[in-house]
């Protein structure tokens, strides 16, 4: 199926704009949106996610605020569990992976199959907790695999100016496991916001004339200054 084609002259209609307009919205869309986001009603803007993307529309003030916005009020796809599951890739803790999905599933063995009957169940449900766990660890060792391939190329330079007889570098300390997740949200919101995470419905934001304007530049400049701290 064919991607939907991008027509510049419901917008240009709208707006009561000529028809060689420029910036023009179908060759130079960014600053189209930029100047214009607020006047286009949302069914007309989404039409520009056929020939924008996520991280392209980040340069616009309003649609960068929005997506803060949005982070800042700790949407469930943003939340530790989910974007574990959804990003593994971003996520760099150390704990058996599939564990929560196993449970998941002994759960359904014990409580569903069967009405529960212990004496058919029982290691049933052992087996499938077991199978969730490995399985979920494999897709994450595919993805991380893929990731590897993509940066197999890239040799970092060596710093001539090194000095190798100096100290090693002391060991910084390790996060406590709500640090560790405290952190890994933030990573989430902030790859959200600049337009990087991939699986994730940029549109219902960036389209969102819901989500104001007000006090948005003072509130961006607040959060990101939070590692300042």
């Amino acid at each position: 199926m064919s991607a939907p084609e991008f027509d510049k002259r419901p917008s240009l209609k709208y707006l009561g704009l000529p028809e060689g307009y420029t910036p023009a919205p179908d060759t130079d869309p960014i600053s189209f949106l930029t100047q214009y986001i607020f006047q286009l009603p949302p069914h007309l803007l989404s039409h520009y996610s056929y020939i924008t993307t996520p991280k392209q529309r980040t340069v616009i003030p309003t649609i960068r605020n929005r997506r803060l916005q949005h982070a800042n009020r700790n949407p469930p796809e943003l939340a530790f569990e989910a974007g574990r599951k959804t990003w593994p890739d971003l996520w760099q803790g150390r704990e058996r992976r599939g564990v929560e999905e196993g449970n998941e599933e002994r759960a359904w063995a014990e409580q569903g199959f069967l009405q529960g009957n212990q004496k058919h169940v029982g290691k049933l449900g052992k087996l499938l907790a077991e199978y969730e766990e490995e399985r979920e660890a494999e897709r994450v060792r595919i993805i991380r695999r893929e990731r590897a391939v993509v940066h197999d190329d890239f040799v970092p330079e060596e710093d001539s100016d090194s000095d190798e007889d100096g100290p090693p570098p002391s060991e910084p300390e390790p996060e406590s496991e709500e640090q560790t997740r405290s952190s890994f949200e933030r990573l989430l919101r902030e790859r959200f916001i600049y337009g990087l995470l991939e699986n994730i419905d940029y549109d219902k934001v960036d389209w969102d004339e819901s989500l104001g304007e007000a006090d948005d530049r003072e509130a961006e400049d607040r959060w990101f200054d939070e590692d300042d701290d």
